[in-house]
C-alpha cells in the first residue's frame, strides 16, 4: 500500500508527523521492516542516539548487494551501464555500443540485475518493464491523470497504428499544403482495439462521426498560429538561437579565421571556407571582421568538430544524410543577422572533401541554396538539443544524482529533504525512455539524423563537452562568451547580448534558487567546517563524482566539497538542471518543432550542389520546393516526432511547480518556512519581470509583429497541457 502520511497524536509539544509518500509491501514480499523517519532534520553528528542504529541501517538496505534481479517492490538503489537499449537476442541488428566505460563514457543508470544476453554477456536482457526503485515510481494519480498513461498509449498503441496505416515510410509531403492538413483535416487512423486511446490523448486524437473511424489531428503550434511564415525568416532562425528550443548552444566568435581542431590529415583543411571577404560582403557599410570579433558582433552556431567525423557512419545509413556544420551570425540592433552556412562533407573512400558556403542572397537559385542550408542546420540543430541539451544535461546526468542522495544521504538528513521533490518521477520517466525513446530502433533512432548512432553522439558530447561546472547557468553563459563577470551588473554578470530572453529570464530564476538554498543550508550547516565533517555528505559527493559521472572522476573541474558556498554552488547547479534548464528545453518542443518545417529532425538528402546527378540538378532547379520537402521527414517520421513533442510538451494536471507548494518538512521549521516564502515571492516577481519584459517593443528578441513572448522560465502555468509556460520541480517528463 501507498502510505502517505503517518500522524502520532498525544504528546504535550504537539502531533509527531511522519511524511512517507512510500510503498510497504507485504513481509511476504519483504520481510525486511521497514522504518520510517519523522519531518525532522538531522545532520549525522546530531543525530539522536537512539536512532543512529536505525539511520545507519536503512542505508545500508537501500544500497543492496549488487547482486541478483531487482523485484518490483525492492528500493535498491545502484548503478550499471546503458547495455540495455535493445533485445540483441530477437534480433542482433538491435545491437548498440555499451555507453559507460572507457571506450563510450557515459553517466551511469539505476541497476536492475536483469540476466545477462545469450548473444553477448556485455549486454542485459530487456524485459516488457524496466525496474525502477519502488519509491520513484509515478504515484497513483500520476499514473491515473497524464504523463505515464499518456506517453504509454502514444508509445503501446497510437504509433504502432501509424506504422501500419503508412504504406511506404520513405514517403514525403508531396507539397506545403498536406503539411498544413496534419492540423486542418488530420490524419485516417486505421481501425484498433484501444478504445480508450481518445480518452488518454484528446488533444491528438478526434472521432469522425460521418466517416466512423478515429482521426489524429495537431493542434496549431503557437508559433504558427502568430505567423504561418514564421518557420521561413532568417530573423527567426536567428532569433530562435537565443529565444528558442536550444538557446544553450550559441557561441562568440573571439578568434579570425575559424578553424577546426580535427586532424586535417584525415578531414581536411582547418580553416574554414567561411573567408573575410565572404562576411565583409555581408556586413559591408557596418564594419569589418576584425571590428566585429572586437566589438563582441559575431556569433556561431558550431557543429563542425562535433559531426563531421560522424560523417560517413552516418551516410552509410538509409534515409538520412549529414554534415560538418558552421553557421555565422551577425549582431545587429539587438538582433541576430544570419550570414553564413558552411556545410563540409569529409573524404570518403574516393571522393574528396566537399564543402560549400551558403548565404543569404537575391537570385531565386542562392535562395533556395540557402533555404536548404538552413534546413540541414536546423535538422543538426535538433539533433544536437534532442540528444544533448535535454537528454544528457538533464535526464541521464540527473539519474547518478539521485541515485546517490538515496544511497548516502539517510532521510533525516536536510539536504536530502531539499533534493527530494527535484528529483520526483525522474527515474521512471527516464526508465521509459529507455524502454521506447532513446531504445535500438526507437523514436529517436528512427526519427533523427543521426539514426543508430543516435545515443552515440549523446556519448561523445559528454566525453568532450560535459563538465560539471558549466551546468551552472552563470558558468555556461561566461564559457560560451555570452557573458563576463562585472559585480556591478545585475548578477554579477555582464551579457553578450543584452537581450538573450534564455539568460535574462534564467539568470533571475538561478539567482532565486541560489538564495533560497544559501538560506537553507546555513539554517543547517552553522559553521562551514561542519560540511567537511559531514560524513553523508561527504560520501554523497565522492560517489558521484567517482562512481556515478565516474568516467569523468578524473577531470580538474570537479568543485571541492569543504565549505557551506561550495555545496550552496553544487546543490543550485543541479537544482538549475532538474528545474529551469529542463524547463527551458522541454516545455517549448511542440511550439516551435510541432510544425517540423521550422526543426526538422532529420535532413534525409543531400544539398543539390554535393555531385549532383542531371536529374538531381534538373528536379532543384525545375521544382526547388520539391527538393525541400524530399529533404525533409517522411510523413511517418514527421507524425511520430510530432506526436512525442505534444506529449512531452504538455504539464499534467498535477504538475507540481517551483515554490507552489511547501515540502511537509520544510513547513515544520520556522526558518525554513520563513526562507521558503521569500523564495516563493522572488518566484512571483519573476512572473511579473517576464510579463513587463514581453510587453517591452525594445526587447526584440521577444516582442514584435508575430513573434511569440518568451515564457519557458515562467514559474508557473494557469493550466495543464502545452501552454509553453511553467517551471516544474523535476524532470517528471
Amino acid at each position: 500500500m501507498f502510505i502517505k502520511q503517518i500522524v502520532l497524536d498525544g504528546f504535550l509539544t504537539g502531533p509527531v508527523n511522519f511524511s512517507c509518500d512510500s510503498w510497504v509491501h507485504s513481509k511476504f514480499d519483504n520481510p525486511n521492516k521497514r522504518v520510517i523517519f519523522s519531518n525532522k532534520s538531522y545532520l549525522p553528528s546530531e543525530t539522536p542516539e537512539g536512532l543512529k542504529r536505525f539511520r545507519q541501517d536503512e542505508l545500508i538496505n537501500l544500497r543492496g548487494n549488487g547482486q541478483g534481479e531487482r523485484k518490483t517492490f525492492d528500493r535498491i538503489y545502484d548503478y550499471d551501464v546503458y547495455n540495455d537499449l535493445g533485445d540483441i537476442d530477437k534480433n542482433p541488428d538491435l545491437k548498440r555500443p555499451v555507453l559507460g566505460g572507457k571506450l563510450h563514457p557515459y553517466p551511469r543508470r539505476c541497476r536492475t540485475g536483469r540476466p545477462r544476453s545469450k548473444t553477448d554477456p556485455l549486454y542485459e536482457k530487456t524485459s516488457s518493464s524496466v525496474y525502477v526503485p519502488r519509491d520513484e515510481s509515478f504515484s497513483q494519480v500520476k499514473q491515473l491523470t497524464f504523463s505515464v498513461n499518456t506517453l504509454q498509449s502514444a508509445f503501446h498503441a497510437l504509433l504502432p497504428a501509424l506504422r501500419t496505416a503508412a504504406i511506404d515510410t520513405n514517403l514525403g509531403f508531396p507539397v506545403f499544403s498536406s503539411i498544413d492538413d496534419l492540423f486542418n483535416e488530420g490524419f485516417d487512423l486505421p481501425p484498433h482495439n484501444e478504445k480508450g486511446l481518445r480518452a488518454v490523448l484528446p488533444r491528438l486524437i478526434k472521432f469522425v462521426q460521418d466517416a466512423g473511424n478515429d482521426i489524429l489531428r495537431f493542434e496549431t503550434p503557437a508559433t504558427m498560429d502568430k505567423d504561418r511564415f514564421f518557420w521561413f525568416m532568417d530573423e527567426e532562425f536567428g532569433r530562435q538561437t537565443i529565444a528558442g528550443l536550444n538557446p544553450c548552444c550559441i557561441q562568440l566568435v573571439t578568434e579570425w579565421p575559424l578553424k577546426s581542431k580535427l586532424d586535417p590529415k584525415i578531414y581536411g583543411p582547418a580553416e574554414s571556407a567561411i573567408t573575410t571577404e565572404l562576411v565583409e560582403q555581408q556586413i559591408r557599410g557596418f564594419t569589418t571582421v576584425q571590428e566585429a570579433i572586437k566589438q563582441k558582433k559575431l556569433f556561431i552556431l558550431d557543429y563542425y568538430d562535433f559531426f563531421l567525423p560522424l560523417v560517413e557512419e552516418v551516410r552509410k545509413l538509409e534515409g538520412t544524410t549529414l554534415y560538418g556544420s558552421r553557421t555565422l551570425f551577425f549582431l545587429h540592433d539587438g538582433t541576430l543577422r544570419p550570414l553564413a552556412i558552411e556545410l563540409a562533407r569529409p573524404p570518403i573512400g574516393d571522393k574528396p572533401l566537399w564543402r560549400e558556403v551558403y548565404r543569404p542572397c537575391w537570385h531565386s537559385t542562392g535562395v533556395w541554396l540557402w533555404r536548404l542550408a538552413k534546413a540541414h542546420v536546423l535538422a543538426h540543430d535538433s539533433g544536437y538539443h534532442q540528444l544533448v541539451s535535454h537528454w544528457l544535461r538533464t535526464h541521464c546526468a540527473t539519474e547518478p544524482y539521485i541515485i546517490a542522495t538515496n544511497r548516502q544521504l539517510s532521510a533525516m538528513h536536510p539536504i536530502y529533504k531539499l533534493l527530494l521533490p527535484h528529483f520526483r518521477y525522474t527515474m521512471e520517466i527516464n526508465a521509459l525512455a529507455r524502454e521506447a525513446l532513446v531504445n535500438a530502433d526507437g523514436i529517436i533512432e528512427s526519427s533523427f539524423t543521426p539514426k543508430k548512432h543516435s545515443l552515440l553522439v549523446s556519448s561523445i558530447a559528454y566525453d568532450k563537452h560535459w563538465q560539471f561546472d558549466l551546468q551552472a547557468l552563470p558558468n555556461d553563459l561566461i564559457h560560451r562568451g555570452l557573458a563576463v563577470k562585472d559585480p556591478n551588473a545585475p548578477h554579477g554578470l555582464k551579457l553578450t547580448i543584452e537581450d538573450y530572453p534564455y539568460a535574462n529570464d534564467g539568470l533571475v530564476l538561478w539567482d532565486a534558487l541560489k538564495s533560497w538554498i544559501t538560506d537553507y543550508v546555513n539554517i543547517y550547516y552553522k559553521e562551514s567546517r561542519n560540511v567537511e565533517s559531514d560524513k553523508e555528505i561527504q560520501a554523497w559527493w565522492d560517489e558521484i563524482r567517482n562512481v556515478g559521472h565516474g568516467d569523468k572522476k578524473d577531470a580538474p573541474w570537479w568543485p571541492n566539497l569543504k565549505t557551506n558556498e561550495d555545496l550552496i554552488e553544487i546543490l543550485t547547479t543541479i537544482v538549475w538542471i532538474t528545474s529551469g534548464h529542463h524547463a527551458a528545453v522541454n516545455f517549448g518542443q511542440y511550439t516551435y518543432a510541432g510544425y517540423f518545417p521550422n526543426r526538422p529532425a532529420i535532413a534525409r538528402n543531400k544539398m543539390p550542389t554535393e555531385d549532383p546527378t542531371d536529374n538531381e540538378w534538373e528536379l532543384f532547379f525545375e521544382k526547388p520546393e520539391v527538393t525541400l520537402l524530399k529533404t525533409f521527414p517522411s510523413q511517418i517520421q514527421a507524425m511520430t516526432v510530432m506526436t512525442v513533442l505534444d506529449i512531452l510538451s504538455s504539464h499534467s494536471p498535477d504538475e507540481e511547480y517551483l515554490g507552489q507548494t511547501i515540502e511537509p518538512a520544510w513547513e515544520e521549521e520556522p526558518l525554513v518556512k520563513a526562507s521558503f516564502e521569500k523564495f516563493k515571492g522572488k518566484l512571483m516577481e519573476l512572473e511579473g519581470i517576464i510579463d513587463e519584459r514581453n510587453a517591452d517593443a525594445k526587447l526584440r528578441n521577444r516582442n514584435g509583429a508575430g513573434i511569440l513572448p518568451y515564457e519557458l522560465l515562467k514559474p508557473t502555468s494557469d493550466e495543464p497541457g502545452v501552454t509553453g509556460k511553467g517551471v516544474p520541480y523535476s524532470i517528471s517528463i
